[in-house]
């Protein structure tokens, strides 16, 4: 047992959070985020000392070892302050709010995220990482603790009148929308705007650090699919080459990390996040389908052998993430020399993958090597003699001490995989992706809903717990209508539809439009923000109205597409603003503003014709093209009016196709519905 863990624990000891469980042995009396704190800090007068961060944020692990660890300390927090721990991946309705109050103080935000508070929750301070003393320009925890302490009971007005501001200039703005007009001049700005700040020589867009921000990839590959320009396409391309090549891709055990310090994907922040492979497995298999090019197809079934190997827990669900750090060193785990190499591998295949993977002796990290394919000629298939090579590293490396696992299962990002595992066994035809895909809705429906049906946000030992956010609803339905469209199973379409009626019924703002993060039966903070902007993960708002224009395509229903029209004109001005940062809302103006195509296949579910018109159907990259199977054994008609009149004929499988408000006449032979896709416009 380590001295931290042989000292008494704290509250945090009786959560499940792997962050908070981190810090239940600090010296801090630390509070969850719980009325008993907030009334702890009235009582006694106290302001609150809130930090927010999430188990596999490596500056976290740095300030826990620096400060929290530390009795000095923990003496001032625990005299002066009542200190409250907060995973943000639990509860990203307080991270949001308390990360715009950091952003807006102080320009910049991250994690961990450190703020300081009134008993009412009004902040007055902010800022993210601080060394315990001063040191490389940044002040010190002590000394910031110190002097607010002491301005609290000195001149408590003054910290009154500047949290009274914060609150009176931002709460109004955490729940602003700009309403306005959007239409293709919009899309046509953003993709501009993407060409400007794109990097012609490594990928992405902007400088280091780099994000892969898959979505604002996704967004490109359609615009491209109705411009054909080939600079869009470019832009995709080349950064699904570059991203693979370099160290931000485990070119060992699979998978990306989170984002590349560098310009060139060299050097990773090397935790693995669920949503980031998730979404990039998406669009490496979106990218496969609009170009052909294997190497995609290869990269998507590489990340689900990753995810489906080490991010699953055996009663379906997805883990979360895996820590960059291990021993008390980032990146150790996925370090090499060329001596460990040969070791493993013999002197002339280890150098020959030693040189293929840029593995030196003076290495590219802290002295070691990164393994990564930046100056190397990008192989479609690995040959066999390095791919035996890789394994044989792969079993090597899973003798070394493991990074830490966040094993909390989270409803959003279990969302994300399903869409991904639904979108690689339609593209893939692999019946592995399919059933774990149905395993994960499986799992959620039963575990993360409460007895009312309500979603909740996070699962982990046997206990599901918070109210779910919008990002819950919004990304579960996305993955639930992948699922739907890849095996015409009604029941994932219904399952979509009545997420979508709980999701108007939470978090729509009748008044202004839109969705607000959090519910309307959940805790009420400091602010009730709604979001469109993309981050890491895109936001919920883009995502529902993407959901609702996919669901009226599918159904006809008229009050989704008037959902969806009333959730971009509320945002409109902010998106119009500047494109890029919201991908997602761009992908449904496209769906709003650009010719769409409805397909209605009448035939039964069994009937091996009826497949090979499905697959017709669904052969290449038609982000456009919506699919419906019309079973006269099932009852679609209660779902999907719009699809109801649309029957066999004579009793053969007829295929309906309509594109761009004209439908032509029904198809009963499959070489004449092959033609008139091939001839369609979209």
């Amino acid at each position: 047992m380590s001295s931290k863990e042989g000292r008494k624990p704290n509250r945090l000891i009786n959560e499940k959070s792997p962050y908070l469980l981190q810090h239940a042995h600090n010296p801090i009396d630390w509070f969850p985020w719980t009325d008993e704190a907030f009334e702890k800090a009235r009582r006694e007068d106290k302001p609150i000392f809130l930090s927010i961060g999430y188990s596999t944020c490596h500056w976290c692990h740095v300030m826990e070892r620096e400060s929290f660890e530390d009795a000095e300390v923990a003496s001032l927090l625990n005299e002066k302050f009542i200190a409250i721990k907060v995973d943000r991946e639990e509860r990203p309705d307080i991270d949001h709010i308390y990360m715009t109050v950091c952003q807006a103080m102080t320009g910049q935000g991250g994690w961990p995220l450190t703020i300081v508070m009134t008993p009412e929750r009004k902040p007055f301070f902010a800022g993210t990482y601080f060394p315990k003393r001063s040191k490389w320009g940044r002040p010190g925890l002590m000394e910031i603790l110190a002097r607010l302490a002491q301005v609290w009971e000195e001149d408590r007005a003054e910290i009154e009148k500047h949290a009274d501001h914060v609150r009176d200039t931002l709460v109004p703005h955490m729940s602003r929308t700009a309403p306005g007009t959007i239409g293709k001049e919009t899309l046509a700005k953003a993709v501009k705007q993407y060409a400007a700040r794109f990097d012609p020589v490594y990928g992405g867009f902007g400088d280091a650090p780099k994000f892969p921000s898959p979505h604002n990839l996704l967004f490109l590959l359609r615009q491209w699919k109705v411009t054909q320009e080939p600079q869009t396409l470019a832009m995709v391309t080349k950064t699904l080459d570059s991203m693979y090549q370099g160290g931000i891709y485990d070119h060992v055990g699979f998978g990306f990390a989170r984002y590349s310090v560098d310009r060139e994907w060299l050097v990773p922040h090397f935790e693995k996040m669920l949503y980031d492979n998730a979404l990039l497995a998406y669009t490496y298999l979106e990218g496969y389908e609009a170009t052909g090019n294997a190497l995609y197809a290869r990269v998507a079934k590489e990340i689900f052998t990753y995810v489906l190997r080490d991010m699953t827990d055996r009663e379906g669900g997805f883990y979360s993430a895996e820590d960059a750090d291990s021993e008390g060193e980032e990146g150790k785990f996925y370090l090499w020399t060329p001596a460990e190499v040969l070791d493993v591998l013999g002197e002339e295949r280890g150098n020959a993958y030693c040189r293929m993977y840029g593995i030196t002796p003076s290495g590219n990290f802290e002295g070691r090597s990164i393994p990564n394919l930046i100056h190397a000629r990008i192989p479609v298939h690995l040959p066999e003699e390095i791919e035996k090579s890789r394994e044989q590293l792969f079993a090597r490396r899973e003798k070394r001490v493991h990074p830490g696992k966040d094993d909390k299962i989270l409803t959003s990002w279990n969302g994300l995989m399903i869409a991904a595992l639904a979108k690689g066994y339609r593209v893939l035809a692999d019946e592995r992706y399919r059933a774990r895909a149905e395993q994960a809705v499986s799992f959620l429906w039963a575990k993360l809903r409460d007895a009312n049906g309500r979603l909740l946000a996070r699962y982990r030992d046997g206990e599901a717990a918070y109210l779910g956010y919008v990002d819950d609803y919004a990304f579960l339905t996305w993955g639930l209508l992948e699922l739907y469209e890849a095996t015409q199973d009604l029941d994932y379409l219904q399952k979509a539809l009545s997420l979508t009626d709980d999701l108007l019924s939470l978090f729509w703002d009748d008044q202004d439009g839109g969705l607000f993060f959090y519910g309307s039966d959940a805790e009420r903070l400091f602010a009730r923000p709604k979001e469109i902007y993309d981050g890491a993960t895109p936001s919920g708002n883009g995502v529902a109205a993407c959901n609702f224009l996919r669901m009226y395509q599918l159904t006809g229903r008229p009050e989704l597409l008037e959902k969806a029209e009333r959730l971009l004109t509320a945002f409109a001005g902010t998106i119009a603003a500047y494109p890029p940062a919201c991908s997602f809302s761009l992908m449904a103006v496209q769906l709003l503003t650009l010719p769409t195509r409805q397909i209605v296949i009448a035939g039964r579910a069994d009937d091996p014709q009826a497949a090979a018109f499905l697959q017709a159907a669904r052969t290449g990259y038609q982000p456009f093209s919506f699919l419906v199977l019309h079973d006269p054994e099932q009852a679609l008609a209660a779902l999907a009016p719009a699809a109801a009149d649309k029957r066999m004929q004579n009793g053969r499988v007829t295929a309906y196709v309509c594109e761009n408000f004209a439908c032509q006449a029904p198809l009963t032979d499959l070489a004449e519905f092959q033609r008139a896709l091939q001839e369609g416009r979209v």
